[in-house]
């Protein structure tokens, strides 16, 4: 995989000849419909060298295609993204194989995902996936679920073998994360037991093969109940070979102060639970300051402290997929950034005329525009390098894997690079 950033007059025209790849390759692994003649200078585009291509003859399938090179129709998806998921190919195409690098990481890779997902989006993404959850199920008070529309997502993930997780939440109508609610749950062991039943019960009737739990501003008064509640339902799904997933908000020191980590205790909690998810996302974010949604020296030092309590092979590191828009001057309790996806930045990028700069301090892209009012803006997204700097830490720190949040918004170029750098084969 070679990354590119674009120079004053690089169309994808030139880069095709420069680099020997198809236009049609160049635009799809970047999601550039549109902007082929307008790329913002400071871009970066993936480019992927086919090694070895296929022409579809007639009556031939994706299934037929795979069998005849001894790969699986899932490889051939994430190879071909302009496919969609679907064996919807015709004669004189051409299909890649395999790309000129092989790739390099082992490691499991994940997304959550809300329900309104585009099902052309849907199924292009769940074959570069792994492991998915579906955003949200809810309870009452009394241990009953409150569920969620996720047939359609199911019916996707076991297309294409992907595992899906329920993800079961505190998460409210509003919104926001009730606290009231989990304090309710962990204060009443009596209600325990309906709970499980009921996600149980679920989970087999549904068909997911695993729990992640995310509860989050938990009071420091709960910071070891908390992990009780975990060994318990743990314990209540191991006879049904469920594992469980429990989120953990990025903390850099055991004693970390505030609200959204004093009710956290990473080591009780990885020793009740299977597998952890550090949620290394969010210090850009709506109502906060401009500036990069992950820094990488801020995800090392969640990185640091955890690997110190948690085995490594425990930890999914969390991977955002997605940006911020801030109208300048910034003004704390005014502000409110505006979220974007990461191909929705680089169209404004282009539509504003602006020069994509890249932080090799935080491994982030950004930019400044000036709006149609004369106002100021900062942009922090996501692109290739970002995202191969974040798979590169779940490399060196040798993780179980990483999981997005989220996959709901176009990125075809991070599907790209997740199809360059991770072995789907192990």
């Amino acid at each position: 995989m070679i990354i590119h950033t674009v120079k004053s007059g690089d169309t994808i025209f030139s880069l095709s000849q420069q680099y020997g790849v198809s236009e049609e390759l160049l635009v799809v692994n970047n999601g550039l419909y549109g902007l082929e003649n307008s790329l913002p200078q400071g871009l970066s585009i993936v480019i992927l060298k086919p090694a070895k291509t296929h022409t579809v003859k007639a009556n031939e399938t994706t299934r037929s295609i795979a069998g005849r090179y001894g790969i699986t129709v899932n490889d051939l998806y994430r190879k071909n993204l302009i496919l969609e998921g679907q064996d919807l190919i015709f004669e004189g195409q051409t299909l890649v194989i395999e790309y000129d690098s092989p790739p390099q990481y082992d490691f499991d890779v994940g997304g959550y995902t809300y329900p309104s997902i585009s099902q052309n989006l849907l199924n292009t993404t769940l074959p570069l996936m792994k492991l998915f959850m579906p955003f949200t199920y809810g309870f009452d008070p009394e241990g009953k679920l409150v569920e969620l529309d996720d047939d359609i997502l199911l019916e996707r993930a076991f297309h294409y073998s992907t595992r899906p997780y329920m993800h079961l939440s505190t998460l409210t109508a509003d919104g926001s994360f009730s606290n009231e609610l989990s304090s309710r749950l962990l204060n009443n062991r009596t209600i325990w037991p309906i709970l499980s039943d009921n996600v149980i019960k679920m989970m087999t009737e549904k068909g997911y093969v695993g729990l992640d739990i995310d509860f989050e501003f938990l009071k420091a008064s709960e910071r070891y109940v908390y992990p009780e509640f975990i060994s318990y339902m743990r314990e209540r799904l191991e006879p049904y070979s469920f594992p469980l997933i429990v989120a953990l908000p990025p903390k850099t020191s055991d004693d970390q102060q505030g609200q959204l980590y004093e009710g956290v205790d990473y080591k009780l909690l990885a020793e009740a639970a299977d597998k952890c998810l550090l949620m290394t996302y969010e210090w850009g974010y709506t109502y906060g300051p401009p500036m990069p949604v992950s820094p990488t020296p801020s995800v090392r030092r969640v990185l640091d402290y955890a690997i110190s309590v948690i085995d490594r092979d425990k930890i999914y590191m969390g991977i955002s997929n997605y940006g911020y828009d801030w109208t300048l001057p910034y003004i704390r309790g005014e502000t409110k950034a505006r979220s974007l996806s990461n191909v929705d930045a680089v169209t404004l990028a282009s539509q504003t005329g602006s020069q994509i700069l890249y932080s090799t301090e935080y491994d982030a892209p950004y930019f400044y525009y000036t709006d149609g009012d004369g106002k100021e803006h900062e942009v922090w997204f996501e692109d290739a390098r970002s995202i191969t700097a974040k798979l590169d830490l779940i490399n060196e720190y040798s993780l179980f894997g990483g999981l997005y949040w989220n996959i709901t918004r176009k990125n075809p170029q991070n599907l790209a690079v997740l199809s360059s750098i991770v072995n789907y084969f192990t």
